[in-house]
């Protein structure tokens, strides 16, 4: 056995049984195994005689180097097998020499499992028998012959971070249909190609190669499924060419992401695939991308959109071995006929979730100025870098990317000639009136013209191992909905909080979250429940007790009991249950519930350090009893006025999302009343004042915007943000002294703050102090600088740490992104439990969104809410629609990730959270001229916000168009992009953005205005279904009229009229001002047949004033048809 290098390891193939075997001459034949990978023998096993049965120990093992520095390669255990050949050994006749041996099938052992990180495989291969093989016969009774395979490596071959961010890219070329009539089948042998070129982590890109296209006449369709076939020559056994558990399986048309996906386009398939002549390969080529070529992969495709695969013909002709071998070479070289290229969009592969692209390909002629443009590639694979490897290579269809031979050694020469012969033909041709013979040979290919007038296209398919972009999984959303709404289910029972978790594990089986946890939250709710137990067992007492003593006095008093006699009751009745001793009793029976509250509520179980501590736990025990106390008599004797409508108070958060959903309306009245409401509850909270100075700013009242930074200032004069605000309003209303001391206290008092230096140094540049305003900027960014340098030390010293940082950040957006917009959290006791767990339990299967509360200096704040426009009334359009009457365009990147940009973007996105857009464009300069920035993704968003902001929707989109190259993985961009063409009414496109932005794993900064939306487009389709499940998303994230409205709308489209009522019971209780819910309300009542509600309903409708003409008319219509509901009749 050959050593081993010591850099290489063996891969070991050992060949232990061989089943139901028969030779040429008789049932007990003498075989040897012959064991070959990449056209080299690795070795003959011993000669072993098959048993009568058929079976044969052969226990032969044979093993090749795999070295990854050279030699065998990852790339070729992807795409090359292991032949195993069976051959028989004749007995030796008379005056013979030499043993006859005559080959019986041949194996074929896949070495791909190797690459899924194990070190071992064991499986029985079928052995194919050769044509003419007696085991093309199988014995009576048995089965298909076999060999049983046993492969091992000392190791694994591939490490965790090559399996984590490794890839496997395979590429199956189907056919070419419609080839031009000029193919024929019979003439000179033709060897038809195709090509395109892999790109890797080097400056090469390397070459994969399908070769020996079988021409056929047609007539018929080729079947489906058939089996692919290894892109390798001289296999002996016909069965042995097919890989194995590998089909074609085809598809609709209309499925496919190639070119003539079209209805029109079918006949002429049919026709094609049917009839007309094509060339069949069936070849499956493989390659292995390690985790930078996948990287280059991703980026080569974000680049250059469309790939060119090439086509071509060439003549098989065999060289002489005389002395005109070589001149025969050279002339064969330059037969390269019929040159084509298709031009596959390699985008999908981007999508999330999408590991397979496959289609029909228009076939171009090949011209080197097409290509270039519309592929950036400036090489042709056969005729400048592979052509000469047509001839050399005797079989294979693929070259190992690490085959470096296949690609010119000077490609940077190469690419210097190429670009000086592309440019040598428009050079000469301004001095010369007659085509060149340059500019024909770039711009000329008639032959391949053919390729156009036939109609040829190209079938072939593209496949990776893992999607490029990760799509979220249900039990991913389960777990991230859970661990970021922690807080809000501190409120609910244990059983609603497991009941949730539940409904979200797609399998429904054991909840998701930790046990520890569940134990000691449970004990905690059961002390609370235990108490609310002893306290109604002893209300149940007292009130015995007191129907004992006055029961017959207080039935003949009746109503007409006044308070004098109730308190003298009452006095009589704790006189006796004190001499009784009831009273101690009750005290008793309470003592251990409290105990209990004591330890696992407040986890109290230490003596306390001092009497003033003592008293201060004691008051808060007290309320808190008094408070449950109160739950557990309301559940046991409920209020007499329990008909009556309960009282619903919002919290902060929900009217902060009112607020903004009033300012995306432009009802910027509703949204100062929402605004003002916060004020006047929490006059204290800073940041409410920080909101109501954003949205004064947005209506441009930069004076009350004034008075709002500078009351919040007043409120913590060491609060940061307010500072800075109380800078930009000074500059903006040119007080500058002021302005100056505004930023060198924030300077001051944060030295860190990269903002603060940012701004600083900008007011520099107002007053002209350029030595100061360099001073400010070069501060700042050395605070960013080392910033990151402690973000990326802290990620290396606790990873999980790391990635939990670097997904989202308070804002709703992942570490280093702007967030434009707060996600706001649905607040506790929004809607009554009993229908949110309905819909909950509903909707489970959709994708859940989950957010966090902020604790930006603008927690509410979207920079969306400046984009306003109103949209023209619909038949289906509601006041949930209307949200959709505002651009929204945030600030760039937020909920992707990303590096932590410049100093000018991280300053920028303070501003847009502000609404200071007046301040921007200062700050987009220097983004744009500053070394590390220029334009980026965030940039250009940036700029089609500010165009958003002046209607400008061609200069937005265009902007877009740039922000989509630079990052076109960024969800806000395909968020930002449905919002532009929504206002500008391509509802078509709109859809399909918002589609691919709530597929992606990271969340696009206003998901709440994406799924209204949505659901309004969906709602226009009649597609109720979709905008039901779309509006519940958005009531599961931030309920408000608004979402509980789109639910009702659709359910009421869907005839259920039970859902549509609670859902619009739950709009009307966070507004009942919206004359649309009450107008869907009647709508509901008249259905339902209840003529009171639906003339009351009716009338508000009316008096809050019902702008939708065509809503109304259909209210009266329905009031006809059911004869009720309209007071007037």
């Amino acid at each position: 056995m050959e050593l081993m290098s010591s850099t290489g390891r063996p891969v070991q193939i050992t060949v232990t049984d061989g089943y139901d075997l028969k030779g040429f001459k008789g049932d007990t034949p003498v075989t040897f195994i012959r064991a070959e990978f990449n056209q080299v023998v690795l070795g003959d096993s011993a000669k072993i005689t098959v048993s009568s049965e058929g079976t044969a120990k052969y226990n032969f093992t044979s093993s090749f180097e795999f070295n990854p520095e050279g030699g065998i390669t990852l790339d070729d255990l992807a795409h090359k097998p292991v032949f195993l050949t069976v051959t028989e050994v004749l007995p030796k006749e008379k005056k013979q020499k030499e043993e006859k041996t005559l080959v019986l099938g041949q194996a074929v052992v896949d070495l791909l499992p190797l690459l899924g990180g194990g070190n071992s495989l064991e499986t029985v291969v079928p052995l194919h028998p050769v044509p003419g093989s007696p085991l093309e016969t199988i014995r009576p009774g048995a089965k298909q012959c076999s060999l049983e395979v046993k492969v091992s490596v000392p190791e694994p071959l591939l490490t965790t971070a090559q399996i984590l961010g490794g890839n496997l890219l395979k590429v199956t070329l189907e056919a070419a249909y419609s080839v031009p009539e000029s193919f024929m089948p019979v003439g000179p042998l033709q060897n038809y190609m195709v090509g395109l070129q892999v790109p890797s982590a080097g400056e090469k890109d390397y070459p994969m190669l399908f070769k020996n296209g079988i021409l056929k006449i047609g007539g018929e369709r080729e079947p489906v499924p058939r089996p692919k076939k290894w892109p390798i020559a001289n296999i002996l056994a016909p069965g042995a060419n097919n890989i194995p558990d590998a089909f074609i399986v085809g598809g609709p048309y209309e499925e496919e992401e190639g070119e003539l996906n079209h209805p029109e386009d079918k006949e002429f398939r049919n026709q094609a695939e049917c009839i007309k002549k094509r060339i069949v390969w069936d070849l499956e080529s493989r390659c292995y991308l390690d985790p930078t070529a996948v990287a280059s992969f991703q980026k080569r495709i974000a680049d250059c959109r469309l790939w060119p695969v090439e086509i071509t013909r060439v003549p098989l002709v065999t060289a002489s071995k005389g002395k005109g071998g070589k001149l025969d070479k050279t002339e064969d070289e330059n037969q390269l006929s019929f040159h084509g290229v298709a031009y596959v969009n390699m985008v999908p592969l981007l999508y999330p979730g999408v590991k397979r692209v496959r289609g029909a390909f228009h076939i171009h002629p090949y011209l080197d100025s097409t290509v270039f443009e519309k592929t950036k590639c400036l090489f042709s694979l056969f005729r400048d870098t592979g052509h000469h490897l047509i001839h050399n290579s005797k079989g294979g269809g693929t070259f190992s990317p690490q085959s470096k031979p296949t690609v010119s050694k000077n490609l940077k020469e190469d690419k210097v000639i190429k670009e000086k012969d592309m440019q040598a033909p428009s050079i000469k041709s301004q001095s010369s009136d007659t085509p060149l013979e340059a500019e024909l040979s770039l711009n000329h290919n008639p032959e391949g013209q053919q390729f156009l007038e036939a109609g040829t296209y190209l079938v072939l398919e593209i496949q990776l191992d893992k999607a490029l972009v990760p799509k979220r999984m249900p039990e991913e959303l389960a777990r991230r909905f859970y661990l970021r709404n922690a807080v809000f289910w501190n409120s609910h029972s244990y059983q609603d909080f497991n009941t949730f978790i539940v409904c979200y594990d797609p399998h429904n089986q054991k909840p998701l979250h930790n046990q520890k946890h569940k134990f000691s939250y449970y004990g905690h709710m059961r002390a609370v429940n235990d108490y609310h137990l002893q306290i109604k067992t002893i209300s149940r007492d007292i009130l015995n007790e007191y129907h004992r003593l006055f029961g017959k006095e207080v039935a003949k008093l009746g109503s007409e009991m006044d308070s004098e006699t109730m308190e003298e009751l009452k006095s009589e009745l704790s006189y006796e249950l004190n001499c009784s001793g009831k009273y101690f009793a009750f005290k008793e029976q309470l003592k251990h519930a409290v105990v209990k509250i004591v330890r696992e509520k407040y986890l109290k179980t230490a003596a306390f350090e001092s009497q003033e501590e003592l008293q201060a736990f004691i008051s808060e025990l007290y309320v808190f009893l008094v408070d449950q106390m109160h739950v557990a008599l309301n559940q046991v004797m409920p209020d007499d006025s329990q008909g009556a409508s309960p009282t619903i108070h919002t919290t902060s958060a929900q009217l902060r999302l009112f607020a903004f959903e009033a300012e995306v309306n432009e009802n910027f009245e509703m949204a100062a009343v929402y605004y003002e409401e916060r004020l006047v509850r929490e006059p204290q909270n800073l940041e409410h004042w920080l909101d109501y100075g954003a949205f004064c700013l947005l209506i441009e009242d930069n004076s009350k915007a004034q008075e709002c930074f500078r009351k919040a200032l007043s409120l913590n004069q060491n609060h940061i943000h307010s500072l800075l605000l109380c800078g930009v309003l000074a500059v903006l209303m040119e007080n500058y002294e002021q302005a100056e001391i505004f930023f060198e206290d924030a300077t001051c008092l944060e030295p860190t703050s990269v903002v603060a230096w940012t701004l600083l140094g900008l007011y520099y540049e107002i007053q002209n102090n350029d030595i100061r305003m360099e001073m400010a900027f070069h501060e700042a960014f050395k605070q960013l600088q080392t910033r990151g340098m402690k973000q990326r030390s802290a990620v290396l010293e606790n990873p999980e740490d790391g990635q939990k940082e670097s997904s989202l950040d308070p804002a709703g957006n992942t570490s280093g992104s702007s967030g434009t917009a707060l996600k706001v959290d649905a607040p506790p006791g929004s809607a009554p439990p009993s229908i949110a767990d309905e819909f909950l339990e509903e909707s489970s299967k959709q994708h859940s969104e989950s957010q966090e509360q902020s604790q930006d200096p603008f927690p509410s704040r979207k920079t969306s809410n400046l984009f306003l426009k109103e949209i023209p009334e619909k038949k289906e359009t509601s006041k949930c629609q209307q949200t959709s009457s505002a651009a929204l365009g945030p600030a760039p990147h937020p909920g992707v990730s990303q590096t932590a940009g410049t100093i000018f973007m991280e300053t920028i996105r303070f501003l847009m959270k502000a609404n200071a857009v007046q301040y921007v464009h200062r700050v987009l300069a220097h983004e744009l001229l500053c070394p590390q920035g220029g334009p980026s993704c965030e940039y250009y968003l940036v700029l089609a916000q500010t165009h958003l902001l002046k209607k400008e929707f061609a200069k937005a989109e265009e902007y877009l168009q740039q922000a989509a190259q630079m990052d076109y993985l960024n969800p806000n961009v395909w968020g930002v992009k449905g919002h532009l063409y929504f206002l500008s009414g391509n509802h078509a496109e709109a859809k399909a953005c918002y589609e691919r932005t709530i597929s992606f794993v990271v969340d696009a900064s206003e998901m709440h205005f994406i799924f209204l939306r949505l659901g309004l487009i969906y709602l226009e389709e009649k597609e109720y279904e979709k905008a039901k499940r779309t509006y519940l998303q958005a009531c599961k994230r931030s309920p408000s009229c608004l979402t509980w409205l789109g639910v009702g709308i659709s359910c009421y489209r869907l005839e259920e009229l039970t859902e549509a009522e609670d859902a619009l019971s739950e709009a009307n209780a966070l507004n009942n001002y919206n004359a649309e819910v009450w107008a869907y309300l009647a709508l509901v009542c008249l259905k339902a047949g209840r003529q009171l509600e639906a003339e009351q309903a009716y009338k508000y409708t009316i008096k809050l004033k019902l702008k939708d003409e065509a809503l109304l008319a259909e209210i009266h219509t329905v009031q006809e048809m059911v004869g009720f509901g309209n007071p007037s009749f």
